[in-house]
């Protein structure tokens, strides 16, 4: 190991990701892991819940990208794989459950016939006659957009949804060009939202982007022609996975710190200086090269001096916060209740949820886990919508109880035991221009060699896509110590 240091500041799965590339190589660098929280994994988390450890937080990956299992195999922890069971899930509108139309796009079906019911008549014939305009040159929001083209209803009761599930957020706030790509490059050519949706069908891709592993949305049912599963999981949650990886990274001499809060960083002659701990007690930490794999306001905070321009960029980045109730419910109460995986709750409804996953019907891991209880979970919160998530914990219980009960339509148990996970400021909101933002970030770096970004903010909240910008950032780090090394040299 060399004698250089490289410090990831945040413990989340993007920075845990930069810290295992930074010791892929013959001659790795000290590395050290700074997290200011008690807890590595981020989003990845798991928590017992009558007995049992439960996914909190993420719970699966998207399988057809291949950056989360890759991690996962070359720690040696491929045989943990799981994917979901055949259950599928609904959405919920106007006090019914209706079958989300296969091959969708972000909620944009490929056949517009398809989603009848969910739509009236006239707005499926709205949807079959497109209103196709000039291509379009600037971003726009995803909900405006398709709005224009097919009408509100496949926004409030198809695109709403889905988004809300990835996003927490609302669609017509949501960058077109970062959310969905797929309908941004259509809409740059001037072809059909519909048409786009067939073309992806036909490509075997996902009825939902990449970046819908962490709420609910991955209840959808997402069919496809080619065998391989769309989802993954992990056994025992991905908070297991989470530790098992921080394991082999300890094994592989990195230093993983929590409850180290970095307060200020400058840059010094030869790399840059952290400052951590109380003000009291300061600690000082040199390194060669930072990557800073923290939330956009967090790094923003600690460009402030360095990297002016670039702070101002991630300070302008909005946050959603939501929560996760997880519930035990006795078996036998349940009788052929849960049925499927979930169901989704377009905006417009009167519920408080805005998703329910079923997850003992979900993972077959789950459901095996305790012949007398079953486990599911509900998400509550979207962008704006602080007042719900200002009610304490045995409210938020009740109110996702009787939710499920209205949803449902059927009373429910008292629960055997309940969790509230709470994330406060947890999914980054891709505004409109969220692309050239970013780009303009990166760009303020470049005259920082050694300093790198990484995780949510930038290219996607999705586990893979915030392992792909881990480790990307990481190999920019490779590449300039071992520029610096040739200089020095």
């Amino acid at each position: 190991m060399s004698s250089r240091v490289v410090v990831v500041i945040g413990g989340g799965i993007s920075g845990l990701a930069a810290a295992w590339e930074l010791t892929r190589g013959a001659h790795p660098p000290r590395v050290m892991v700074l997290e200011g929280s008690p807890v590595l994994g981020g989003k990845l988390r798991t928590a017992d819940v009558a007995g049992h450890g439960i996914d909190v937080g993420a719970e699966s990956v998207l399988a057809r990208r291949p950056e989360a299992l890759d991690l996962l195999a070359e720690a040696g922890l491929a045989a943990g794989i799981v994917h979901p069971t055949d259950a599928t899930a609904t959405i919920w509108s106007r006090g019914r459950h209706w079958r989300l139309p296969p091959r969708t796009l972000m909620g944009v079906p490929s056949e517009p016939s398809t989603a009848l019911g969910l739509l009236t008549e006239t707005e499926v014939d709205r949807l079959a006659h497109e209103s196709i305009s000039a291509p379009v040159e600037s971003d726009v929001s995803v909900g405006d957009f398709v709005e224009a083209r097919v009408g509100p209803a496949v926004v409030d009761r198809l695109v709403e949804p889905l988004l809300a599930g990835v996003y927490a957020g609302h669609a017509r706030h949501l960058s077109l060009r970062a959310t969905v790509p797929a309908l941004w490059a259509a809409a740059s050519r001037g072809t059909g939202l519909v048409e786009a949706a067939a073309h992806a069908a036909q490509l075997s891709a996902p009825a939902t982007p990449a970046t819908t592993e962490f709420t609910d949305v991955t209840t959808v049912p997402v069919k496809s022609s080619a065998a391989a599963p769309v989802f993954a999981g992990y056994l025992g949650g991905l908070g297991l996975a989470v530790a098992r990886l921080a394991d082999r990274l300890r094994a592989a001499g990195v230093e993983l710190r929590t409850d180290a809060t970095v307060r200020d960083l400058t840059r010094t002659p030869t790399g840059w200086s952290l400052t951590l701990g109380p003000t009291t007690r300061p600690e000082q930490v040199l390194a060669d090269a930072v990557v800073l794999a923290t939330p956009a306001p967090a790094t923003a905070r600690l460009l402030h001096d360095v990297a002016p321009v670039a702070a101002r960029s991630l300070a302008a980045v909005d946050y959603a916060s939501m929560a996760v109730v997880t519930l035990a419910l006795p078996r036998r109460a349940m009788g052929a209740t849960l049925t499927g995986s979930g169901f989704l709750v377009p905006p417009t409804e009167p519920v408080t949820i805005k998703a329910a996953t079923f997850s003992a019907t979900k993972w077959a891991w789950v459901g095996a886990l305790d012949p007398d209880l079953v486990h599911l979970r509900t998400s509550v919160g979207r962008a704006g919508e602080t007042r719900v998530l200002q009610r304490d914990d045995a409210d938020l219980v009740d109110h996702a109880l009787g939710d499920l009960s209205t949803v449902l339509a059927t009373a429910l148990p008292q629960p055997i035991d309940a969790h509230v996970q709470r994330w406060g400021g947890a999914l980054p909101q891709y505004a409109v221009g969220h692309v050239d933002l970013v780009r303009e970030t990166f760009a303020a770096l470049e005259p920082l060699p050694g300093l790198e970004l990484a995780g949510a903010a930038y290219d996607g909240v999705g586990v893979p896509a915030c392992i792909a910008s881990g480790r990307a950032a990481a190999r920019r780090v490779l590449t300039h110590l071992g520029a610096a090394g040739v200089a020095l040299g």
